[in-house]
């Protein structure tokens, strides 16, 4: 048991030992993670490529060689890992900003220039939720009695929204501008639910 319990420490230790390489020196080849670490090119192989699996390393490019042969891949901490301040400046711009932000004018920004309103509509739901996911919404869409259903799986503003329930509004704009109609949100991640829910109007 005792050994089995140093292996898997020494697994852990290793792991961690390649994982914080690439925290100092953002990117590296697992070449350049052997050499510098000490370890065998198969041990950092197989660790990169748990690593990789569950999220916490990216391939970001490939690098060539000085010698001939195919690329080496590029290693580094994705970007979210990395952390921002993105959620304190949101909110502090909303608290600032208060009513002169304009709920339809940042809909219609998001938008951009997106124009589906001319396709059919089965077409335009498909480019709308392509749109969406693009922007963290997790969205889809399903049939309703009185016309589509826009699901969202996620909100990309959950971390303020409790205290800044306008951005609902914002989303419903949001969809309104991107499928030219009007919706109604009949269920909302903020009071609990684990979805919102927007109903369009035919």
């Amino acid at each position: 048991m005792e050994s089995e319990y140093n292996h898997l420490m020494a697994v852990t230790t290793a792991r961690h030992k390649v994982l914080n390489y690439l925290y100092k020196t953002r990117t590296a080849t697992a070449r350049e993670i052997s050499r510098g670490l000490k370890f065998s090119a198969a041990t950092v192989r197989h660790h990169l490529r748990l690593l990789v699996s569950d999220g916490r390393l990216e391939i970001t490019s490939g690098r060539v060689r000085e010698r001939r042969g195919r690329p080496e891949k590029v290693y580094s901490i994705p970007q979210a890992a990395l952390g921002d301040n993105l959620t304190v400046l949101a909110d502090a711009l909303w608290t600032e900003g208060g009513k002169s932000i304009s709920v339809s004018g940042l809909a219609k920004y998001l938008a951009g220039e997106s124009d589906f309103k001319s396709q059919p509509v089965t077409k335009r739901l498909g480019l709308v939720m392509e749109k969406l996911n693009r922007m963290k919404y997790h969205a889809r869409w399903e049939a309703g009695a009185g016309g589509p259903r826009i699901i969202f799986g996620h909100c990309p503003y959950a971390a303020i929204l409790a205290k800044h329930p306008e951005l609902c509004r914002m989303d419903m704009a949001l969809l309104e501008e991107l499928m030219g109609g009007s919706a109604d949100q009949v269920m909302t991640i903020r009071e609990g639910g684990s979805t919102c829910v927007f109903a369009m109007r035919r």
